[in-house]
């Protein structure tokens, strides 16, 4: 038995049983995968993957069983390079933090300008997707931690830990209506207009839609995005009032606009930290999560990757 056997393994899973996919992901040729596999079934005298003639169609129930077993074989494998990196190079190294856009454009930057100060010798790429990309980069090794609001929580293979609580603000161009009222705009109010908000799935966009649902209406959403200043930038034209987290309005930066808080009209949102349950993080890796929220010390990181793991 061996990792490239292991590797093979978890790849034709993850690539929906396509060994020409697998072979290109770990550089060799579909032959060299299809041997692979066909070694490791009989060093272990089971059939992992079911087939119709040469190509692999699915898991067999035994390798239902092996597949989670093969997935912590090559974490550990993984945990025990980075944990040798930390003696070896405790302050250098290549740092992968996935967060959604409004993340990465306005929450995390004071983080990552603190971060390259303390270890300049630590190369941080940060990759932009949606949340269920996020949990998707943190399975399969490609981050090393993921922040988001939505969706992060799902997956039990994943740990989440709370990050900071934040609200929505409605943002109109200067003389709208909205502003003009005496009273707190309501919901009732919102909807009196056309609407441009964020993609389901996108920056709590989800207490959006329940709370116009709890009252019985239904807004019209004229125009939806990933990011914040794409809103901002059709409010500006006149195409409707905006629906944003009020982090990502700067009355400085945003002069052509005015916010109205929203946080008597949707539910509070939480960010998320989430990490992969078990992996073995950098020391460095938990300096940043803790510069993002002070009270996720290394410790009760530490503790909450390794709840309910068997070692």
């Amino acid at each position: 038995m061996n990792f490239q056997q292991l590797r093979s393994i978890r790849e034709a899973a993850r690539h929906n049983y396509n060994l020409t996919e697998v072979a290109a992901a770990l550089f060799t040729s579909q032959p060299a995968i299809s041997r692979q596999i066909r070694e490791l079934e009989e060093e272990l005298g089971i059939e992992i993957f079911t087939r119709a003639g040469k190509r692999l169609t699915g898991l067999t129930a035994p390798g239902q069983t092996l597949l989670p077993i093969v997935e912590r074989l090559l974490l550990e494998a993984g945990n025990l390079k980075s944990a040798s990196r930390d003696f070896k190079e405790k302050d250098s190294g290549v740092f992968f933090v996935a967060a959604t856009h409004s993340q990465a454009r306005y929450a995390l930057p004071a983080v990552v300008r603190d971060f390259r100060q303390m270890y300049p010798g630590v190369t941080l790429h940060l990759r932009q997707g949606s949340p269920q990309q996020i949990a998707d980069m943190l399975l399969t090794g490609a981050a090393d931690i993921g922040v988001a609001t939505e969706a992060l929580a799902d997956y039990e293979q994943l740990v989440t830990l709370p990050g900071y609580r934040w609200s929505h603000s409605v943002i109109v161009p200067p003389g709208h209506p909205l502003l003009q009222q005496n009273q707190p705009v309501s919901l009732e109010d919102l909807a009196a207009h056309p609407i441009i908000t964020y993609e389901h799935g996108f920056t709590g966009r989800a207490h959006i839609d329940e709370a116009f649902s709890r009252e019985g209406l239904a807004p019209e959403i004229v125009l939806t995005a990933m990011d914040a200043d794409v809103i901002k930038t059709y409010v500006e034209l006149g195409m409707g009032i905006g629906i944003v987290a009020s982090i990502a309005f700067d009355p400085e930066r945003d002069r052509l606009l005015h916010a109205i808080d929203a946080r008597h009209l949707f539910e509070v949102n939480l960010t998320r930290i989430a990490l992969r349950r078990g992996i073995w993080l950098r020391d460095y890796a938990y300096r940043f999560i803790e510069s993002f929220v002070p009270t996720l010390t290394p410790e009760v990181v530490r503790e909450k990757l390794n709840e309910g793991l068997e070692r």
